[in-house]
């Protein structure tokens, strides 16, 4: 029902951004949820940033005050911008959405910050 595509990863410094998208299409009305998720080397899957159809968002405690999560109701994308990026920040970051029943998942882009 709902294809996600997702671009802006990349090799940045420590101190330094990016931003991260996420194009939706398909069953996009049913869209309730949006998610940012991130999987570290030797880590275990863990929730960045969620943002509802009414604006209300969700930070994990290691990533607030540093990113954003947006969305851009006009053009069907989602975005999180990343600043004072970490080493430990270095992951694979998926965006994903629950709808009917199912979580959809984009293909996921890396994220790797070096000291």
């Amino acid at each position: 029902q709902v294809q996600l595509v997702e671009s802006g990863g990349g090799l940045v410094q420590a101190g330094g951004s990016l931003r991260l998208s996420c194009a939706a299409s398909g069953s996009i009305s049913s869209i309730v949820v949006m998610e940012w998720y991130r999987r570290a080397p030797g880590k275990t899957r863990e929730l960045v940033a969620v943002i509802g159809n009414r604006g209300a968002t969700y930070y994990a405690d290691s990533v607030k005050d540093r990113f954003t999560i947006s969305n851009d109701n006009a053009e069907n994308t989602l975005y999180l911008q990343m600043n004072s990026l970490k080493p430990e920040d270095t992951a694979m970051y998926y965006c994903a959405t629950p709808v009917s029943g199912n979580r959809y998942w984009g293909q996921g882009t890396q994220v790797t910050v070096s000291s």
